[in-house]
């Protein structure tokens, strides 16, 4: 289950398996501004995995801010959920599309604006 308003996440997955992972995860993020990295997005990941608690901020620079999902990999491995069940959370998830315009819309990116791709090494 996956549920988007603006500034907001809230992504849940019960295990159906002993092999399988769970998780009741809420993204909170807004647009702010770091002394050394300028503007861009300061996220809340808060919630549980495996029954573990977890609280986990960070912040990306506007050129990184849409490559949020390599964080929320780290987290999630982090806290044991190996990357081959990741792929069911990342990838083709239309609820990432929506935040993905919705930080574009808060941090006025428009398509064609410079991004330095070193960023994404």
């Amino acid at each position: 289950m996956a549920k988007f308003e603006p500034g907001h996440l809230h992504v849940e997955r019960h295990a159906l398996t002993p092999q399988d992972h769970s998780y009741d995860l809420k993204v909170d993020y807004t647009v702010d501004k770091d002394p050394s990295k300028g503007k861009g997005v300061r996220f809340t990941v808060h919630g549980q995995i495996q029954g573990k608690e977890l609280k986990e901020e960070f912040f990306l620079p506007k050129e990184e801010a849409f490559n949020f999902t390599r964080d929320f990999s780290k987290i999630f491995e982090k806290y044991g959920v190996p990357r081959d069940q990741q792929i069911q959370v990342h990838v083709n998830n239309p609820i990432y599309d929506k935040m993905f315009e919705d930080i574009r819309a808060k941090l006025d990116h428009k398509s064609g604006d410079p991004v330095d791709i070193k960023d994404f090494e």
